[in-house]
């Protein structure tokens, strides 16, 4: 009982540094520029779905401190890597195309499309927290596509760019989600 206290405990606090960190990275001109800047870095790209993984493996553990820890984690990897010397002129344009869409207007459009971020993550962890290996599969997927024909759709040939992160790091996802189900269902054959 002590320890599901203190793992909830913990979880609220990740839970709390990532609303903070979303906040200051969206009002702190200063800091947006220079995690933005560093997130030119492709390793950042490619790091991030990876975090999805211990999401899944914490929420089927029902642990919140591992489901907002992971969190919190994907979110400022973003700027865990030094800004490139020369970053490809399409990863350039798609990130300035990012900057441009969190710092403009947020209408009832923009709204909404974000909530699709809180929704994803509610899924996966609600997905795996049931054991429901077909709908976290299902929603690794959609939220991949959704994200590529987002950044396709809006921001054009740039949108390009995130493929080869997108299709990576869903492939990850799916291999280990795949590898965990075969071991899970040969732990309860033995």
């Amino acid at each position: 009982m002590r320890n599901k206290k203190l793992d909830i405990l913990i979880g609220i606090l990740f839970l709390i540094a990532t609303i903070v960190f979303v906040i200051v990275f969206l009002s702190n001109d200063t800091f947006f520029y220079w995690a933005f800047n560093r997130h030119l870095n492709i390793l950042s790209w490619y790091i991030r779905p990876l975090f999805i993984i211990p999401i899944i493996f914490f929420a089927f553990k029902r642990s919140w401190s591992g489901i907002f820890c992971s969190i919190f984690l994907l979110f400022t990897s973003m700027f865990w890597f030094p800004a490139p010397v020369n970053p490809s002129l399409m990863e350039k344009e798609f990130l300035q195309f990012e900057m441009d869409y969190l710092q403009g207007v947020w209408d009832i459009q923009k709204i909404l499309i974000s909530l699709l971020v809180p929704v994803f993550f509610i899924l996966i962890i609600m997905s795996a927290w049931k054991h429901s290996f077909k709908w976290l599969i299902r929603t690794l997927i959609g939220a991949m596509l959704m994200k590529v024909l987002w950044s396709i759709t809006f921001s054009g040939n740039s949108g390009i760019s995130i493929l080869k992160p997108a299709i990576g790091g869903l492939s990850i996802c799916l291999v280990t989600v795949w590898y965990f189900i075969r071991h899970k269902h040969k732990g309860c054959r033995k």
